[in-house]
């Protein structure tokens, strides 16, 4: 174990600049003493305590010496918890660089650790994504996909670069970044997208497009490209996030579109274009600070709601009976009890559905449901979740009492939970915030179904 900790020391690189160039994987408690400014910074920063921090150390390390079978929810619980910790992210830095070098990118940490570092602006992900993108594939669709989220202007000659490259799928990503930067006026993404094969078009919607749907407006040069990408499209669920980026962007014709195929469109599919117009219509007006439009009278189904995910539809993803729900829709309410029957309440999505039953649609009684699975035992894999709940619920001291539990869990999951939950009551009691959400769609697909997208 030792000889091995030594080799791993010797091979690690740190990104230029850093206070432990020459160290191994930084572990809580055991690195070197860094300059007093950054302990300053950390002091004001740090939301995880070292026990978590060690934790999430340890897994790291592991995940580097053999690959886990359950790599995908280790890296969704890591990239929860990076944003409240610089000395979790300067260790997920170190592991990111021994991948880079590796040239691992298939490895579900290397895009954890690029998309994380890179949304969280940390330093260490210029050297990173340097380093990744004048790589072979251009890094892949991770890297292509942070570069949207750095501005730093050392990447633009490689993105440029990119670019040009006779990859289309490769150029088409590099130029998308040129455009959420600002460095484009989109010309040639439209030039690119007709030539978009469509496993490509399948693999750049989830990993390139989803986040850019869930972030700050894009460029409206993005527009004439999006229109090409979903005219080929057959997917409902993958034209939606298409859809949206483009309304984001100031782009009102798949609005209308999904409106006219609501009302005059083939019978059959009326029902599900009715939902895909009442998204657009929520998504353009959060853009321009506008009340939401009437939450939708369409009764969801597991079919329809599964054709309205991003996702496979034999995944049989909930997400958009979620965002109905968070609407307070009425008629989504049948759905959600249909699938918070118990008890005991036997799965995620479950959990997730009592919760807002409890929330939102006063169902009161299911409160004991969700602490008898914080609680519970047998339901290890769910009790963090079901904590996160209770603080939803405004359980705070109670969850925050049941957290303190989750800190030792074999679950990896619910140690990211548990960190979410007291991070949650830190910023209250500090009165930086007042009914935060912890149980999100984003947390919840990155740690219960390790989606990195």
């Amino acid at each position: 174990m030792a000889k091995a900790k030594e080799l791993r020391a010797e091979a690690v690189a740190r990104p230029t600049g850093s206070a432990w160039s020459n160290a191994p994987l930084a572990k809580a408690g055991g690195r070197s003493t860094p300059p007093a400014v950054r302990l300053t910074a950390l002091a004001r920063t740090e939301l995880l305590d070292k026990t978590t921090r060690a934790r999430f150390e340890d897994e790291l390390d592991a995940a580097l010496k053999r690959r886990p079978a359950s790599e995908a929810k280790l890296a969704g619980a890591a990239r929860a918890v990076a944003p409240l910790s610089p000395s979790l992210r300067a260790s997920l830095g170190e592991a990111t660089t021994i991948l880079v070098r590796r040239g691992s990118r298939q490895r579900e940490l290397y895009a954890c650790g690029l998309r994380a570092l890179a949304e969280a602006r940390d330093r260490q992900a210029v050297a990173l994504l340097r380093q990744a993108l004048a790589g072979e594939e251009a890094g892949g669709a991770a890297a292509l996909s942070a570069a949207c989220f750095s501005g730093e202007p050392e990447l633009s000659p490689l993105l440029a670069k990119i670019a040009a490259s006779r990859q289309s799928h490769l150029a088409f990503g590099a130029e998308l970044a040129r455009v959420v930067r600002g460095e484009s006026n989109g010309a040639l993404l439209a030039q690119l997208a007709p030539m978009i094969k469509e496993s490509h078009r399948i693999a750049m919607c989830t990993e390139l497009f989803v986040p850019l749907m869930r972030g700050l407006p894009v460029a409206a040069h993005v527009g004439p490209a999006l229109a090409v990408l979903r005219g080929a499209e057959r997917h409902l669920g993958r034209w939606l996030v298409l859809a949206e980026v483009a309304v984001k962007s100031g782009d009102t014709g798949p609005l209308e579109e999904a409106r006219s195929r609501a009302t005059s469109g083939a019978l059959s599919s009326r029902s599900a274009w009715s939902l895909v117009a009442w998204a657009l219509e929520e998504t353009h007006a959060l853009a321009r600070g506008h009340a939401p439009p009437a939450p939708p009278a369409t009764r969801p189904t597991l079919e329809l709601i599964a054709r309205l995910s991003d996702r496979p539809s034999a995944d049989r993803d909930t997400t958009f009976l979620f965002r109905m729900a968070r609407a307070r829709a009425p008629s989504a309410k049948p759905m959600l009890e249909m699938l918070a029957k118990g008890p005991p309440l036997g799965d995620e999505v479950s959990v997730r559905a009592a919760l807002c039953l409890a929330k939102d649609y006063g169902r009161d009684d299911l409160r004991a449901a969700l602490l008898e699975v914080a609680t519970a035992p047998r339901r290890e894999e769910l009790r963090g979740l079901a904590t996160a709940a209770l603080w939803d619920l405004g359980a705070m001291d109670q969850s925050r009492d049941l957290a303190s539990d989750l800190s030792s869990s074999k679950v990896v999951g619910n140690v990211a939970w548990a960190a979410l939950v007291r991070a949650a009551w830190t910023r209250a009691r500090a009165e930086e915030s007042k009914g935060e959400t912890v149980v999100g769609e984003i947390p919840f697909r990155w740690i219960q179904w390790g989606w990195l997208e």
